[in-house]
């Protein structure tokens, strides 16, 4: 008969009790012919037989084994990596070619569709086989005690299981041959099949189909020849003796035995065959990525931020390691966030402007507001373990010493995700000042006379950085910036001596607890004290961002405010199903609600919406862009190039540390808000200098650009009167008042 076909057994009680004589019948002989001890099956009767068969199918685990996880980028097609423990996709029999259904009956059971699980005429062969060489020289296993091999192995929990399913004793034979039978009275031969060619292995770490076909041809199981099909089906008996990868000739006499077998079986004809068998072996080896060092591209570190979340998240198991477990075990199938238009053109940016041999890292991270999607993570760095040839660590002056650097090959997160600390962000942090004091109803209009030194409230040890005795006394960065400010100007210049002093009108402590309620997080023991309640409202120089923090974690705080200040946690994704191909949800979610799907985005609302829009019109006045009143920026700003390269309403803000040792930028629009920086993660006291500080801009903005280049002009929504100039307020700029720190809200 053809093997495409399926013959069915719709066994009677008196056909059921027959076959299980039969089989009873035969056991011992199986166990004999193996050479495997008489007394595992003595005095097993027809009645002992049922019995043991009944009890046995209760035990064969119903789990599905271990399949592969894709991950993808949010085009649904570009594979990013793979996670697996056995390289394994799940193939229905429909989308297996029959050349590979014909070959492997052909290779390992030819009398699979005439026989109940136990072939006897395979036991009498091996019977004799055996007698004559004095050893097992020859199996009995038919597909079906192989495919029930495979599935006792594959669930096994403990070693002591694993010996169990495989061991060779008769003990285990029996319990074969027991469940093979069970199996096929409760399966057709083309589900056995089918779940034989899924969990069987063919080497070069390929189990299944699926993945023996794309491993040895990169191809589908659906596209696989009659030659191919026959290759692959030998490998089953030994995948390394016959593997054509490393003994073609091994794996060409084994094809051949195949393919005449199939001839003698009528599966193809014999001119077919013959010409099947003068055709070489040729191999489209691929080798399937795995975990995030064999990521797509230099994309490993997205990848790992993806593992990281993956990690963290309830709905996959009770701890990190278990969650990890179900990811390269469970067969999903993910649709990450990641815009591969996008992250390309972000590392061609920051690798243009520092190449990956330099002790510097330059990078960004690109997040979409509203949501917390993650669009972009890119650094001049190669997401590799492999450092043999990295650089040597820099000194202060920028001379190398005997330590080995982190470039370009790292896996360290630099960019945010994991559990490095980061860098300080410099006037960033201004941001959650501002945001403070418009919490409190403070417009933007708050005008401040900011002198080049203020002598602040603070407390410094004498001696320290910026002190003045036992006080906290920082400068500006040029005397140009001496004068009245309001937020606008004082922002859009990066005025500290007006921040330090609008600082002390809100509490710095209110600064800090801002920043935290916008997902910045404290991973040094020295910010963790200064944040603490009894020491943040003494942290005066926390708006000058002394604290570390990441690009992701700023990326997103800027998000916020671009969406009227809903916050959304960083999120990797935009789908991930299971291997029923059903959206996985948070545990206890009703069924068809969206809403809790492990996917979605999870936002809340961190700032009123006039806070935010703000905070947003203050941030223009930075790009050159402007506020919504023109004239309320004052004249000049830090980053006026960045609204003639973007070309649509955008908003930002510079920040560099002390003594130039790191520069960032962060950037807004509407539609996505871009986070960059410059540093030496090896040693931060190597400074960048004053001439890199204009990099971090360039390549958010680029990047900015290329994300609304071609797409429809998005506004800003400009604040409210009353939120920029008070509720008595009006855009009409009054007289300066030299001495302050008086805060005056009608400037």
């Amino acid at each position: 008969m053809s093997v495409d076909g399926e013959k069915e057994y719709p066994l009677s009680l008196v056909g059921r009790v027959a076959v299980l004589a039969r089989t009873g019948l035969i056991m011992g002989v199986v166990v004999a012919a193996l050479s495997f001890p008489l007394a595992a099956v003595a005095g097993l009767g027809l009645k002992a037989s049922v019995d043991r068969i009944d009890s046995q199918a209760e035990r064969l685990p119903d789990a599905a084994p271990a399949q592969t996880s894709r991950v993808f980028a949010a085009d649904g097609t570009t594979l990013i990596s793979q996670f697996y423990d056995e390289n394994r996709v799940q193939t229905p029999l429909s989308a297996i070619s029959p050349n590979m259904t014909r070959a492997i009956v052909a290779a390992e059971d030819a009398r699979f569709y005439d026989h109940h699980g136990v072939d006897v005429k395979g036991v009498a062969r091996a019977f004799v086989a055996n007698r004559r060489s004095g050893e097992v020289s020859q199996g009995a296993s038919t597909l079906t005690m192989q495919y029930v091999r495979n599935v006792l192995r594959d669930s096994a929990r403990t070693p002591e299981e694993v010996r169990a399913a495989t061991e060779q004793t008769g003990v285990r034979k029996l319990r074969e041959i027991q469940l093979a039978v069970s199996v096929e009275q409760k399966m057709g031969k083309s589900e056995i099949l089918e779940r034989y060619l899924n969990v069987v292995y063919f080497g070069h770490q390929a189990y299944g189909i699926a993945a023996a076909a794309q491993v040895y041809f990169s191809k589908s199981p659906a596209d696989l020849s009659l030659g191919e099909a026959a290759m692959v089906a030998g490998l089953v008996q030994a995948p390394s003796a016959y593997d054509p990868a490393g003994d073609q000739t091994a794996a060409t006499t084994r094809r051949n035995y195949i393919l005449d077998r199939m001839a003698e079986l009528n599966y193809v004809s014999r001119p077919v065959a013959d010409e099947a068998k003068a055709q070489p072996i040729t191999l489209r080896l691929s080798e399937p990525p795995s975990d995030c060092a064999a990521a797509h591209g230099n994309w490993g570190f997205f990848c790992d931020l993806f593992k990281t979340w993956w990690s963290e998240q309830s709905a996959f198991g009770a701890s990190p390691q278990e969650r990890l477990n179900r990811l390269r075990r469970g067969g999903y199938n993910v649709v990450t966030s990641l815009d591969a238009g996008l992250q390309a053109g972000a590392e061609r940016h920051v690798t243009a402007k520092e190449p990956t041999s330099s002790p510097f890292a330059h990078g960004l991270v690109a997040i979409e507001p509203g949501t917390g999607r993650v669009k972009a993570m890119a650094v001049n760095r190669v997401y590799s373990t492999d450092q043999s040839g990295n650089g040597r660590v820099a000194d202060q002056k920028g001379r190398p010493t005997k330590a080995v650097g982190n470039y370009p090959n790292t896996v360290n997160p630099l960019l945010g995700g994991g559990d490095l600390p980061g860098f300080q962000a410099g006037s960033t942090f201004k941001l959650f000042t501002m945001l403070a004091a418009l919490d409190r109803n403070l417009p933007l209009s708050t005008s401040i006379y900011s002198p080049q030194r203020y002598r602040s409230q603070y407390p410094s040890a004498p001696g320290g950085p910026a002190s003045c005795g036992t006080r906290w006394c920082p400068s500006n960065a040029t005397a140009a910036m001496t004068g009245q400010h309001t937020m606008w100007s004082g922002f859009g210049k990066s005025v500290n001596t007006y921040f330090v002093q609008l600082e002390q009108q809100v509490g710095a402590d209110r600064a800090v607890a801002m920043a935290e309620r916008l997902g910045l997080r404290w991973r040094t023991s020295i910010d963790s004290t200064q944040a603490s309640k009894d020491k943040a409202a003494g942290w005066g120089a926390f708006t000058l961002g002394v604290a570390d923090t990441t690009p992701l974690e700023m990326a997103n705080a800027y998000a916020t405010i671009a969406a009227d200040g809903s916050y959304c946690e960083p999120l990797p994704v935009l789908s991930i199903t299971g291997p029923d191909g059903k959206p996985v949800t948070m545990p206890g979610a009703k069924a068809g609600d969206k809403r809790v799907e492990v996917a979605a985005p999870r936002c809340r609302q961190a700032l009123r919406p006039e806070v935010a829009r703000a905070a947003v019109d203050a941030a223009r006045c930075t790009t050159g862009y402007g506020a919504a009143n023109k004239s309320a920026c004052g004249g000049w700003s830090t980053a006026p190039t960045v609204y003639p390269l973007v070309k649509r309403p955008v908003a930002g803000k510079t920040g560099t540390t002390d003594n130039n040792q790191a520069a960032w930028f962060v950037g807004i629009t509407p539609s996505l808000a871009v986070a960059s920086f410059i540093a030496d993660p090896d040693n931060p006291l190597h400074a960048v200098g004053a001439a890199n500080h204009n990099k971090p801009i360039q390549s958010a903005a680029e990047t900015l650009r290329d994300a609304v280049s071609g797409g429809p002009v998005r506004n800003f929504t400009p604040p409210a009167e009353a939120t920029a100039y008070g509720p008595k307020g009006s855009p009409t700029r009054g007289k300066s008042t030299r001495p302050g720190p008086k805060v005056s809200t009608n400037p």
